[in-house]
């Protein structure tokens, strides 16, 4: 049987290279940095895979100070620190004392003054994890915010890829959906772009403006036109939450011309992946029989999303940066 230590000495010691302290957004992060967030999170995969604790992060503490509603992020990210060996506290906004006027800033200073080790923080403003990161000594890891960047998210996907293609340079990958209010999908382009995909994005002009094309990326209003040439489709929600008016006639019709179902299935490539950052509306982005098919890497994501945490915390929290 394997020992924690033993556990311990398998992941090796923070490589040099990673110099930073916060995780804010892979826009600033070099090729070279992503790729080692991504063998970092191979190694804690086939670690923690095996049910073991890697405690790496023993008698440190995280806050996750969120914002947003969030399920899959708020709570890999605290199973993420318990597998490192670190403790977890959960900040609620609607009982602290926000409500009493206190500033988002004062909030967090007073959090880090208990003797925190990093934030890991969810806003619904652009920026915020950056500004917070200006105001506190200990590591930010930005878990969203607003349509700006969710770099763990855009991780990994990326790590999904990677994993289930063996590559990532040469490929082409398709953004469908929301992308005007998708955090998800800058980090992702970022991301692709870096490693060397070749990155489309496709969904109603409303939605899609020609502007994305600044970044890069193909710009594309036909999901039928572009999916014989794709290797990997990511289905992204409608965001309506953050949408001040309908962009298209109904939800029916979003479906019929940009949901992925058995029909476009059959136009796409034999080894087409299938990935959706959650939470999916079945039938809307994706259909059930595709969602649950042999293509799709949902649950992958969803896997993979805990490794990938717990290698952000364990270069920002450990590196003592």
């Amino acid at each position: 049987m394997v020992s924690d230590l033993e556990e311990v000495a398998e992941i090796g010691p923070i490589p040099e290279a990673w110099t930073r302290r916060d995780l804010l957004g892979l826009e600033e992060l070099s090729a070279e940095e992503i790729t080692l967030v991504l063998d970092s999170a191979e190694r804690f995969k086939a670690t923690a895979g095996r049910g073991r604790k890697v405690p790496v992060l023993a008698d440190k503490t995280c806050v996750n100070l969120f914002f947003e509603n969030s399920t899959r992020t708020k709570t890999s990210f605290s199973l993420a620190a318990r597998r490192l060996g670190a403790a977890t506290v959960d900040f609620t906004a609607s009982t602290s004392s926000l409500s009493k006027g206190e500033s988002f800033i004062d909030t967090a200073k007073n959090i880090e003054a208990m003797g925190i080790d990093a934030v890991i923080v969810r806003h619904r403003t652009p920026g915020a994890p950056r500004l917070l990161a200006q105001q506190l000594d200990c590591p930010v890891i930005n878990a969203g915010d607003g349509p700006h960047e969710h770099p763990t998210q855009g991780l990994l996907d990326i790590l999904t890829i990677r994993q289930r293609r063996g590559r990532i340079k040469g490929l082409t990958v398709a953004l469908v959906g929301d992308i005007a209010h998708s955090r998800t999908a800058r980090s992702n382009i970022w991301g692709l772009q870096k490693l060397g995909a070749h990155v489309i994005v496709c969904g109603p002009s409303t939605l899609v403006s020609r502007r994305w094309e600044e970044l890069g990326v193909e710009v594309s209003y036909s999901l039928d036109d572009i999916v014989p040439r794709c290797d990997v489709l990511n289905l992204l929600r409608i965001q309506f939450e953050r949408q001040f008016t309908r962009p298209f006639p109904s939800v029916r019709e979003y479906a019929h011309l940009y949901a992925m179902n058995q029909r476009r299935l059959a136009k796409a490539k034999d080894d087409i992946l299938i990935m959706a950052p959650g939470p999916i509306n079945r039938g809307v982005e994706v259909t059930p029989d595709v969602a649950d098919g042999p293509h799709s890497a949902i649950l992958e994501q969803v896997a993979n999303g805990l490794a990938v945490r717990m290698a952000v915390l364990w270069l920002t929290i450990g590196s003592g940066k």
